[in-house]
């Protein structure tokens, strides 16, 4: 079953060749690849990334909607293996922008905004200056910038009952917690394989005690990354910068 999504990413959204690409000539877009070129509003003569059916990454120059002519074949196709779930309690300002930015560019799949009892909310964050609906064209506009073949998913914002529900579906689902907690970070994540892996950031000020419980309770695991007390913005940055090193997704 597809989860809730309000922009068009996802796999659906990488450009796949139907056979091995060949540089420097122009190709043809078999119909899966032409609905997913749609996706990211490109015109002719930009430069995207795309995929061979080899699962080799090409940079390529698109001709029209439906021809591309790929010039440069790319180290790595910059998907990542594991995949990796953000969800991010709502922090003031402009703050989120920066965490869409910074979190697409760190390779995560799937960024779920949600309210806790110490977050703000998209009615609060909204009354002043209505920005969430420019939040799709952040994350394409990150993807274009830092060579994704894929587009992040982007979900509505969740309330926190739905997104403890959601993370139960990923392999191995994490909350950063100030609290007294002897896991940490790259316990969770060296101690087994891990197929998919979710990372719960909180607000400022930290969770309330009954979330902390609640969390236990639907097996989420807290874990620590270390004395230092960060931003929510700073803790999701490190969180996801060290959960993608840990799953030799960097470095």
């Amino acid at each position: 079953m597809r989860l809730p999504c309000v922009n068009k990413g996802g796999l659906q959204s990488v450009i796949r060749l139907d056979r091995p690409a060949l540089l420097e000539t122009e190709m043809a877009l078999p119909p899966d690849a032409v609905r997913a070129l749609s996706f990211w509003s490109a015109r002719p003569g930009t430069i995207l990334t795309i995929v061979d059916n080899r699962d080799g990454a090409y940079r390529a120059r698109l001709v029209n909607d439906e021809r591309v002519v790929p010039f440069r074949k790319l180290g790595s196709k910059n998907l990542a293996a594991v995949p990796l779930v953000l969800y991010q309690a709502l922090p003031d300002k402009e703050r989120f922008e920066l965490v869409l930015q910074k979190s697409v560019e760190l390779g995560v799949r799937r960024i779920v905004p949600f309210v806790s009892l110490r977050s703000t909310t998209l009615e609060e964050r909204d009354a002043r200056q209505r920005k969430s609906h420019r939040w799709p064209d952040v994350v394409l506009r990150a993807a274009k910038q830092c060579r994704r073949p894929d587009i992040p998913e982007l979900a509505p914002v969740m309330n926190f009952t739905d997104v403890l529900d959601e993370a139960r579906r990923w392999d191995r689902a994490l909350m950063l917690y100030e609290g007294d907690t002897s896991c940490r970070l790259r316990d969770a994540l060296n101690d087994l394989p891990v197929s998919s892996a979710a990372l719960i950031v909180g607000p400022e000020g930290g969770f309330e005690p009954s979330e902390i419980q609640r969390v236990s309770g639907a097996g989420i695991i807290p874990v620590t990354l270390g004395s230092r007390i960060l931003r929510t913005e700073t803790a999701a940055i490190a969180g996801v910068t060290l959960a993608q090193f840990f799953m030799d997704e960097l470095g």
